[in-house]
């Protein structure tokens, strides 16, 4: 499963939020939204003006939350191959 961490410098929430994953040991992709008008579409289309963003699937979340990232080690942990359905349905669950 694809993990996305939209982010911008000087960021303390971004820089936390990134902290927490790779303390958990979640493999994700950083995207610095200063260099991607790509990435900033994204948000916007996804409803969000600010960072940080991650998204996994159809799952996704504005802010620092290391609740919803430690679910989502949890659930990566649990549903190995990757399984974006089961990843949805849990942090649905927990939201």
């Amino acid at each position: 499963m694809i993990v996305t961490v939209f982010t911008k410098p000087k960021c303390e929430p971004c820089n936390a939020t990134k902290r927490k994953l790779d303390k958990l040991g979640v493999r994700y992709t950083a995207i610095d939204v200063t260099e991607s008008p790509e990435a900033v579409a994204r948000l916007k289309a996804l409803g969000y003006l600010g960072a940080p963003v991650v998204e996994c699937g159809d799952m996704h979340w504005q802010g620092y939350s290391p609740d919803k990232c430690k679910q989502l080690a949890d659930n990566l942990a649990a549903t190995q191959p990757a399984d974006e359905q089961a990843a949805g349905e849990y942090l649905e669950q927990s939201a």
